[in-house]
């Protein structure tokens, strides 16, 4: 076998804590041979960033022991200058956030041009700014030789983070670590970009590390999977193993916790791993696992032995790469008797009664924003980011609204809740019109509909306790008494599964699931009629979103609440949404029945976005093909002609430029605005065959 391109051995990385030392990781190794593609995955605090970057001196807090191999040469003990000079020839990183890793006061293709120059420093100038625009349409980048003169906030975040790709293989390193590269783009963006790498890769032969929380897109590229809690590693092995075969209860735990686009979910619970990582793992003694594991309620060693990694089987050959399965539990032989399936775990849903009647009727709302004109021109520009919505949310229902940044998803939200004013259009609640309700009415809309926000750290007023919180809705609204008020607090703990005797804790002794718990609570403790969630658990693990949205459909089966659910993953959507409202550039392009719509998408945006999106299955990841949209969504201050999707749609034809197509409802129930809506089955290979290319 040949040496790896990178090893890690009995890799440990400590920091300084508030109480003393913190190991966030210990004790890792691992290896990285030529070629390969290696996904390490796990939740927020289990190590993953921590330990690629503070090997290569990126993280200055931690300090590294062990050894850590590229290529032969130990970065733990090498210099700052023999570090300078790896990083970037034989290693480079892509960083997840492109806009805070790039220079603001230089253009981009001096920046692709002072990579090369660091380590080509006798290469001359006109060759080395050649090479960047020559990178620039690499990675996909069109018009290279006008946008290498641009800086970085002149283009959007996924052509920022093709910048960070060029970047990166400016000079061919052997080893690519990519750190969580697509976390902050739209599922349409995160395509494009994905795509890009997987042609860097084939083109290039190097390794890759790909630090990431989303097992789809693990799923879809990686020839083995590493999979990190609590700063150790507990289970690695080839990406089919680890999906199918795994061994380690947390690897299972984690797959089981995800919502797929292609499962019905309206009627299964999600799993939900119990408790929480701890604050200090490395205070955990045994597995460290153990404390949330469903296999350590057994008597046996769990909680006082550490498990060692034990091969499941003997060494296999898995494409190029030479791979075993190895896990670190102590029941790892037995573990598929004792968790067979976690589909006795989760078990079907109750299902609720029909819907009642529409509770909330938007009705052709609008609302633009003034923008300044660049330059020297007079005059305001106006960002049409709500532009002639219409849409009904039924009592007892969920309205899921999808749609990439920018498209007018949380305006339409804060212009339901009346933190915007709709510029024309009306929203009747109960018939009501909120156009014309008094001061009064407004003042006490908050008995109908209740806002839960995105950030759950933000969201919540650190200076007051939970109780406080609770009761600040309560006394606004005249509900509060000094004898019924505490009693609702208790009892809204209690509906969302917390101790009523934390009401006096303050919102920083929470963990984020908690706080979101708490911020569940506040919306509903006046009794709502309506809630809009806006983003509610994309900030979230996908362990702690699990409990989330189980929470939120067990609330909605027991009060005959009615949720308008903004979010952008469509696996989540799909699992708690009756309808879907999907947007592009303020206007809704496609509405209906969850399962139509995610079974036979008419119209092609739709139609992109599902393919975009990635399934946590490598079988039927890799099988499907994608359709996948060239650039980006133009300007709302801007909107093309017509169809305001023509310049990204493959269907588009002269009539799409000349008139704006309107919503029209087809046979199955649903409305589409397009001039030529054509249902069209969604499959493990792709699209129907109505669907003949991409754009």
């Amino acid at each position: 076998m040949s040496a790896p391109v990178f090893e890690l051995e009995s890799l440990t990385v400590r920091f300084d804590g508030r109480s003393g030392p913190v190991d966030a990781v210990r004790d890792l190794s691992l290896r990285v041979d030529a070629g390969e593609v290696l996904a390490v995955v796990g939740e927020s605090g289990a190590g993953k960033t921590s330990a690629f970057l503070s090997v290569l001196g990126l993280q200055p807090a931690g300090r590294p022991s062990g050894r850590a191999l590229l290529n032969g040469q130990d970065l733990i003990t090498a210099s700052e200058s023999d570090l300078a000079r790896l990083r970037g020839s034989e290693v480079s990183v892509i960083f997840q956030d492109a806009l805070a890793a790039l220079n603001p006061v230089m253009t981009i293709g001096s920046q692709i041009a002072e990579a090369i120059q660091v380590h080509r420093p006798r290469l001359p100038s006109e060759e080395t700014w050649l090479r960047a625009v020559e990178l620039l349409d690499l990675v996909g980048i069109s018009a290279p030789t006008e946008r290498a003169d641009q800086y970085p906030h002149q283009l959007s975040g996924g052509m920022r983070q093709r910048v960070m790709i060029a970047i990166a293989i400016a000079n061919e390193p052997g080893l690519v670590i990519a750190d969580e590269p697509t976390t902050a783009l739209d599922v349409t963006i995160q395509a494009q970009v994905l795509d890009v790498l997987q042609r860097i890769h084939d083109r290039t032969d190097s390794a890759v590390v790909f630090v990431t929380h989303d097992l789809g897109i693990v799923a879809g590229i990686a020839d083995r999977v590493a999979v990190m809690y609590g700063g150790r590693l507990v289970e690695i092995g080839a990406t089919e193993e680890i999906f199918y075969r795994s061994r380690h209860p947390y690897t299972r735990s984690l797959l089981a916790c995800l919502p797929r686009l292609d499962a019905e979910g309206r009627e299964r619970e999600l799993y939900q791993i119990a408790g929480s990582l701890p604050a200090n793992p490395a205070a955990v003694t045994g597995c460290v696992f153990h404390p949330r594991c469903p296999v350590a309620a057994l008597p046996g060693p769990c909680a006082t032995e550490l498990p060692e990694l034990t091969p499941d089987k003997p060494r296999q050959d898995v494409g190029r790469v030479s791979t075993s399965h190895v896990s670190a539990c102590h029941y790892a032989g037995e573990i598929d008797n004792l968790l067979p399936s976690f589909a006795s775990e989760t078990g079907s849903r109750k299902t609720r009664s029909e819907t009642g009647a529409p509770i909330i009727v938007a009705t052709e709302i609008t609302k633009h924003f003034p923008m300044k004109k660049a330059g020297l021109a007079r005059g305001r520009a106006l960002v049409r980011a709500v532009d002639g919505v219409s849409f009904e949310i039924c009592e007892g229902s969920t309205l899921g609204l999808v749609g990439e940044s920018g498209s007018g998803k949380s305006t339409v939200a804060n212009l339901l809740t009346r933190l915007l004013k709709p510029d024309t259009g009306d929203v009747l609640i109960r018939e009501k019109s909120v156009q014309e309700m008094s001061g009064r009415e407004l003042r006490h809309l908050s008995k109908t509909v209740q806002f839960v926000f995105q950030d759950p750290f933000s969201s919540l007023n650190p200076q007051m306790t939970v109780g406080d919180i609770l009761a600040e809705p309560l006394k606004l609204n005249g509900m509060w008494t000094r004898r019924s008020g505490p009693a609702r607090i208790s009892e809204a703990l209690q509906l969302v599964g917390l101790d009523p005797m934390t009401a006096h804790r303050n919102p920083k002794s929470f963990s984020g699931g908690q706080r979101q718990r708490i911020g569940i609570a506040r919306a509903l403790i006046t009794k709502p009629d309506v809630v809009v969630l806006d983003e509610p658990v994309s900030a979230l693990d996908v362990s702690v979103r699990a409990g989330i949205l189980n929470l939120l459909m067990e609330l909605q089966n027991e009060l005959g609440v009615s949720y308008l659910f903004v979010a952008h993953d469509l696996a989540v959507v799909r699992h708690i949404s009756d309808r879907v409202a999907v947007m592009y550039l303020g206007k809704i392009v496609e509405e209906g029945d969850v399962d139509t719509l995610y079974t036979t998408p008419a119209h092609p945006y739709t139609v992109a976005l599902l393919s975009s999106a990635p399934i946590p299955d490598p079988r039927v990841e890799r099988a499907r093909k994608r359709v996948t949209l060239l650039g980006e969504q133009p300007s709302p201050a801007n909107p093309p002609s017509g169809c305001r999707f023509r310049t990204r749609c493959w269907k588009a034809q002269d009539v799409c430029a000349e008139i704006a197509p309107s919503l029209n409802e087809l046979k199955d129930g649903r409305t589409v605005a397009c001039h030529f809506p054509e249902p069209a089955e969604v499959r493990a290979d792709g699209p129907g065959s109505n669907f003949e290319r991409s754009a």
